[in-house]
This record gives C-alpha cells, sequence and structure tokens, in this order.
C-alpha cells in the first residue's frame, strides 16, 4: 500500500499528490489518502471513479479519513488502451486564460483568495496548458512580488505559457518595481490576444 499524506492540504492538492502517487505504480496497488475533511474525500473519490478505479472510505478519527484506491493492471491497460483510441482533437493552442482579480468569485475575500491560489496551482498541473495568461486589474497582483502564487506561475512559465500583465495597472497599484514573473504588456495586446484566441478561460 502506498500511503499519501494530504492532512492541512488545501483543494486541490490532495487530489494531484493523489495522481502522482497513482502514476508510479508499476502492477497493482493500493492507494491511500490521509485527509482532514469530506470535500477532500468526496473529491477523491469522484477521481476514482472517473478513472475507472474501485474506492472505499473510512473516517479515522474527528478530522482524519481514508480514502483507498484499488488501482489494478487490468484497469491500467483499459485506462491506456482507451487513450491511445481516443481520437478527440487536442487542445487549441491558442487558449487564453484571463485573470482579472487577485480573488476568484464573489463573496468572502479571504475565501476568493485561496480560490484564486487553487485555480492557478491546478492549471499548473495540467497536461494540457494555455497558451498565454493575462493579468489585469486586481489580478495583476497575482505575479508581483509577495503573491502566493508566484511558484506555480514560474512553473507555467517554464513550460511555455507566455504570462502577461497589463502595465497600466502595474502603475496604478504601484507594483511597477514588483513583477516577478512574466512580462509587462497594454491593452492593445491583451485586446488582440484575446480577438484571437479559441478559447478564453476567466475563473
Amino acid at each position: 500500500m502506498i500511503t499519501v499524506n494530504a492532512i492541512g492540504d488545501a483543494c486541490p492538492i490532495p487530489v494531484v499528490k493523489t495522481r502522482k502517487a497513482m502514476e508510479t505504480i508499476k502492477g497493482s496497488e493500493v492507494v491511500e489518502t490521509l485527509v482532514d475533511n469530506e470535500i477532500a474525500v468526496e473529491n477523491l473519490k469522484k477521481m476514482a471513479g472517473q478513472m475507472g478505479y474501485q474506492v472505499k472510505d473510512q473516517k479515522l478519527e474527528e478530522e482524519k479519513y481514508s480514502v483507498q484506491i484499488m488501482v489494478t493492471e487490468a484497469e491500467k491497460t483499459e485506462k491506456i488502451q482507451a487513450d491511445i483510441c481516443d481520437c478527440r482533437p487536442a487542445a487549441a493552442s491558442d487558449k487564453v486564460v484571463v485573470i482579472r482579480s487577485s480573488v476568484m468569485g464573489e463573496g468572502d475575500p479571504e475565501l476568493g483568495k485561496v480560490l484564486i491560489k487553487g485555480f492557478i496551482y491546478a492549471l499548473s498541473q495540467q497536461e494540457e496548458l494555455p497558451k498565454t495568461m493575462l493579468f489585469y486589474n486586481g489580478g495583476a497582483s497575482l505575479t508581483c512580488e509577495g503573491s502566493a502564487s508566484l511558484d506555480d506561475l514560474k512553473e507555467l512559465e517554464h513550460r511555455g505559457v507566455k504570462i502577461l500583465t497589463c502595465g497600466t495597472c502595474l502603475n496604478f497599484y504601484g507594483l511597477s518595481e514588483k513583477l516577478k514573473v512574466g512580462e509587462v504588456t497594454n491593452m492593445y495586446e491583451i485586446a488582440e490576444t484575446m480577438s484571437k484566441a479559441s478559447l478564453i478561460v476567466s475563473p
């Protein structure tokens, strides 16, 4: 059995850790993930179901749960064959992610900060990445000194994602000297990039 300790980890880290552990399996194995909330349990069960693996969960004690995913060689082989036969077109190379705020969604701003950080981290774990990420208005702060998402954004840039931050926005918020990842852009390039994109994702 492979045990993954994801206690204290925010979404989507338990799922990402578990997937990485599953990728190391050569034959048949059980991957047990320890988490501290029921939402993480449900997310892991959903992932296992989507991948065709059997799963069971158990509450060990207060704020401690075990999720066991049974990965078998037959299921892995079937999944690989399905992937080989999957003739869906690849993701468009001109997909653009637009981030216009330092928070995600409406409501509590502290929750919004957790969500946007989780979104950028989850994006950095995808196999198919966007071509460009645009940051403007409040979103400009996410590419600057002090941002909790800098490591994930640098990873995205390292993997070929072009990261552009609005220069006017940096000036407005007094962040011109604090940009730590990507390049400064202007509204003309932002408009052009968005108009040419086949898909725009805006969390």
